[in-house]
């Protein structure tokens, strides 16, 4: 059976796509993201398709985008911020290395800008983000073999960081000892 190397959760602007790409980099596997995933199948934008089908068919195509990318994908997955609360979804992480990316809510908004392409946060997104923090944030635990604070340094810095707590990854122990090409020291 296939499964990922890594499972990445976390917040909206917690670096998951980001960090995913490098750590898909450092490890020598490809990177895939279910938001991704979700809009290829529909055709339009996340954004486009929780304003015109609501947030619970949103939710429903992210759970099967997760379903198929746990079994089709052994590189580094990273799932949207929402993904975690579907309880179909929460049952299937529990068989993976699931990390979750940790973040402060001002660095979270910082990255996120006006939040335009994220329907969940347009009307006020610092209250927002914060419920979601709030909400998300046991969860995102609950389910993680390692927690990693994504909030500071590089995304370089942050893989290394991980690495470290993970070393059992498949080719861990290679990308930890490969000089980061992102410019971070290991």
């Amino acid at each position: 059976m296939t499964a990922p190397a890594v499972v990445l959760t976390g917040a909206p602007g917690s670096g998951k796509s980001t960090v995913g790409l490098v750590l898909a980099e450092r490890l020598g596997v490809t990177f895939r993201d279910t938001d991704d995933d979700v809009e290829k199948v529909c055709g339009t934008t996340v954004a486009e398709l929780v304003r015109r089908h609501g947030e619970g068919r949103f939710r429903e195509l992210e759970h099967d985008a997760v379903r198929t990318a746990l079994q089709e994908h052994d590189g580094v997955l990273a799932l949207g911020g929402g993904a975690v609360l579907h309880p179909g979804t929460r049952r299937l992480l529990a068989a993976h290395r699931v990390v979750h990316l940790s973040t402060d809510l001002p660095t979270a908004l910082a990255r996120i800008g006006t939040a335009a392409t994220r329907p969940l946060l347009a009307d006020d997104p610092e209250r927002r983000l914060g419920e979601l923090f709030r909400i998300r944030g046991p969860i995102y635990r609950r389910l993680a073999v390692l927690t990693v604070d994504a909030g500071t340094g590089t995304p370089a810095e942050t893989v290394d960081r991980l690495l470290l707590g993970l070393p059992e990854i498949p080719g861990a122990a290679a990308a930890q000892a490969a000089p980061a090409t992102t410019g971070a020291t290991t």
